[in-house]
């Protein structure tokens, strides 16, 4: 095999055997990497196979899984396998074609470990993803997961984190315009930190990692290389035990002001004709951008590791190949354009150096002082990595629970049942965490705070509607329903806006894999995911994986995020609940059976997490969310929101709350099931008052279940006249939570 008699050889086979155990490489996987190799391999070989073959980068257990997923589309430009998804969304201020660029990924074991950098981090790398395609980010969002707020750990996790993401993109310069924040006692040991970016770029102008022209030379750019970040990719890809805080080593430290140097010098570059390809330095750093471009475009590359710039001494080829140092990226280039490249990034203060070139071998030789320090066969790091058909147990089902059974406890009304929820840790307001997040540098947003946010196309009147969402609970319960349930409430929550839905991006957080009941839960959400995208032509473009949420064989709850972005022709026509004044009528649109099991109502105001979640009829998504966004398009409704978490009278408090104004509601029903209940495909609708538009006339002809609730106005929340809460009240509960947590 070439090369093989200059490998450099640093350790004994008792030692590699070892090493490779500590990178979770197991005994089947070594060998099979030194059958390829048709020897033992160096350390730095080692840590090239350990880093490709793990779970974070292969996605050996989920791949067969994924693949069920639809990712095609009449708007998909680029479905999942490059750094990020891309769609076509129409044209932009000069009538040139634009595209959406977006994903999500988790960085949830380095958030734990540290939070303030893990969560930093994170959400430099999805920026990354993006602007590595070309597309310049226009939003941010996040979704995050903490333990119970009495958990010792809760304060300092939520405190790290929510100033990690903050600190990082207020500092680029990219407004956090949506989220969503969750606690439960299933996250006591992992805290969930996933972050999304969306991008915008000229459809002619969007770059890929697939490295073509045997020559061409390999150059790095951005920052110098350290030691911060090695074996980030294979700490994620394991569970936690009582030594997470040891691991502090292994998360990477990020630099925003770099990172805005780095955008702008690639942004710049990328409008020459500089960039064969272009792949960003991420998981698994040097390693999995060398190999990805190279293995991409069926050729070889060459590295000389003497040329990479380093922050530290000393350092050696197996350090350099996997440390995880933010803010680089590594490019190929066409011949002549590598003085362009160093005086653009010489420009913006960084470093741009040829460290190698592409190869006709279809192998990767790595070189440092004067030894070969790895040559392996390309091809067979991707195609004989590891697949696992994991073995899958399904989630027992649960029955309904009847409503009836759950009565208001004795000394508690609808108002002060409502009260609670409102300031329970999931409902409560969320201002603490939004205040920290620049949502308005660049001034391009329209409007966030609501059931979407919403972009505007630089220039012009257009839009682009974007969310993330996900409830656990459902998918604990019932892994197939709570799939569907989150990719409806994506779609709803961007209707509600009045944005037509286009794609999606996933970030699927579980458990152990190695365990039938998570791989269960996994292929269940896996399904649902799979059944309602179909049903809404909701394909997804991108995504990512993070198994090994868990410590000491305890898990997280199945939490398959799903981020969703759509259009909108014109953002004056935006929906929004600050819309809504008194005198308005309240509509609610889709069935309200009072389906309680695993709602809020009933953990929240009995102690119990029981029963199956509410069906979703996705037909009845499809019918309700279609006729809703019609209305919004055509100026009839004046607010919308949709009903989700907490039920109708949650629902309709949040959009007093927003509006300032109370409410009289007018049903005759006054059960808890049919006020707290969780049933699916509804939305309340705001009509100004006097509006002569025949809803419930239209709703019928449309096959669309439709009731007129009550009317904006006054100072508390009312039914029949009765007053539940003074609205005044409600919002100061809904407020103190998170700040009492906070310790303010």
């Amino acid at each position: 095999m070439q090369g093989n008699a200059a490998i450099r050889k640093t350790q004994d086979p008792p030692d590699l055997r070892r090493i490779a155990a500590e990178h979770g490489m197991n005994a089947a996987e070594f060998g099979e990497m030194c059958k390829i190799l048709g020897r033992d391999p160096s350390a730095c070989e080692l840590g090239v196979f350990a880093l490709m073959w793990s779970e974070h980068c292969s996605y050996k257990s989920s791949k067969v899984w994924l693949k069920k997923l639809p990712t095609e589309g009449p708007h998909v430009i680029c479905g999942p396998g490059e750094n990020a998804g891309v769609i076509d969304i129409g044209e932009g201020a000069s009538g040139e074609k634009l595209a959406a660029v977006f994903k999500i990924e988790s960085h949830n074991h380095p958030s734990f470990i540290e939070p303030y950098q893990g969560a930093a981090t994170g959400v430099g790398g999805i920026l990354r993803d993006v602007f590595t395609m070309g597309a310049r980010p226009v939003a941010n969002l996040n979704a995050l997961r903490f333990g119970a707020v009495d958990h010792p750990k809760t304060r300092s996790l939520v405190a790290g984190v929510v100033a990690g993401i903050g600190g990082y993109g207020n500092c680029v310069g990219i407004p956090t315009v949506a989220g969503e924040v969750n606690f439960h006692k299933s996250y006591n040991g992992n805290n969930l930190v996933n972050a999304m970016t969306v991008g915008v770029a000229r459809q002619d102008r969007i770059f890929y990692a697939r490295a073509t022209g045997v020559g061409n030379p390999v150059c790095y750019v951005g920052s110098k290389t350290g030691r911060d970040g090695i074996k980030g990719a294979t700490m994620a890809s394991a569970e936690f035990n009582d030594n997470a805080e040891s691991q502090r080593p292994t998360v990477q430290v990020g630099d925003p002001f770099t990172e805005k140097l780095l955008l702008e010098a690639c942004l710049e570059l990328m409008a020459t004709d500089a960039i064969v390809a272009i792949q960003d330095m991420g998981a698994a750093g040097l390693t999995s951008s060398a190999v990805e471009m190279a293995g991409k475009g069926g050729l070889g590359i060459e590295l000389d590791l003497d040329n990479v710039p380093q922050r530290e001494t000393g350092m050696n080829a197996y350090e350099m190949m996997i440390s995880e140092s933010q803010e680089r990226m590594l490019l190929v280039l066409k011949p002549g354009s590598e003085e362009k490249a160093r005086d653009i990034f010489r420009k913006w203060e960084l470093d741009a150096v040829v460290i190698g070139k592409l190869t006709d071998t279809g192998r990767l030789v790595v070189r440092h002082k004067g030894g070969v320090e790895a040559d392996i066969p390309l091809a067979p790091l991707v195609t004989r990595a590891p697949v696992y058909e994991r073995p899958v147990e399904d989630t027992p089902k649960q029955q309904p629970l009847d409503p009836v059974r759950y009565p208001l406890p004795p000394g508690m009304d609808l108002g002060a049942a409502l009260e609670k929820l409102v300031s329970c840790p999931d409902l409560c307001s969320k201002l603490w965490i939004i205040d920290q997040y620049d949502r308005h540098v660049g001034t391009n947003t329209v409007y966030t705070g609501g059931d979407a946010s919403v972009v505007r196309l630089h220039g012009t009147h257009r839009g682009l509607a974007m969310k993330v969402d996900c409830t656990p609970r459902y998918c604990a319960a019932d892994p197939h329903e709570g799939g569907k349930q989150a990719v409806a409430e994506s779609w709803r929550n961007i209707t509600a806006v009045g944005a037509k839905p286009l794609a999606l991006t996933d970030n699927m957080n579980f458990g152990s894999p190695e365990k039938p009941r998570i791989m269960g839960q996994f292929a269940g959400c896996i399904m649902g995911i799979r059944e309602a995208c179909l049903a809404l032509d909701y394909p997804v473009v991108s995504g990512n994986v993070s198994f090994y949420s868990e410590t000491k064989g305890e898990a997280v709850q199945p939490t398959p995020v799903i981020g969703g972005v759509g259009v909108m022709e014109d953002v004056s026509k935006t929906a929004r609940l600050t819309h809504a004044t008194e005198g308005d009528r309240l509509y609610v649109i889709g069935a309200t059976a009072g389906h309680i099991g695993q709602s809020l109502y009933l953990r929240e105001i009995h102690g119990v997490e029981a029963g199956s979640p509410p069906p979703v009829d996705l037909q009845a998504e499809r019918r309700h969310g279609d006729f809703v966004r019609g209305l919004v398009e055509n100026g009839v409704v004046r607010a919308c929101h949709d009903v989700s978490d907490g039920g109708l009278l949650v629902a309709v408090a949040e959009l007093c709350m927003a509006a300032g104004c109370g409410v009289d509601l007018t049903a005759s029903d006054d059960s808890p099931g049919f006020w707290f209940g969780e049933d699916q495909g509804r939305y309340i609708l705001c009509l100004p008052a006097g509006a002569r538009f025949p809803l419930a006339e239209k709703a019928k002809q449309a096959g669309i279940p439709v009731a007129e609730i009550g009317i904006l106005g006054g100072g508390d929340i009312c039914l029949g006249g009765r007053s539940l809460i003074p609205l005044a009240r409600l919002r100061r509960s809904h407020g103190r939570t998170l700040p009492a947590l906070m310790g303010e």
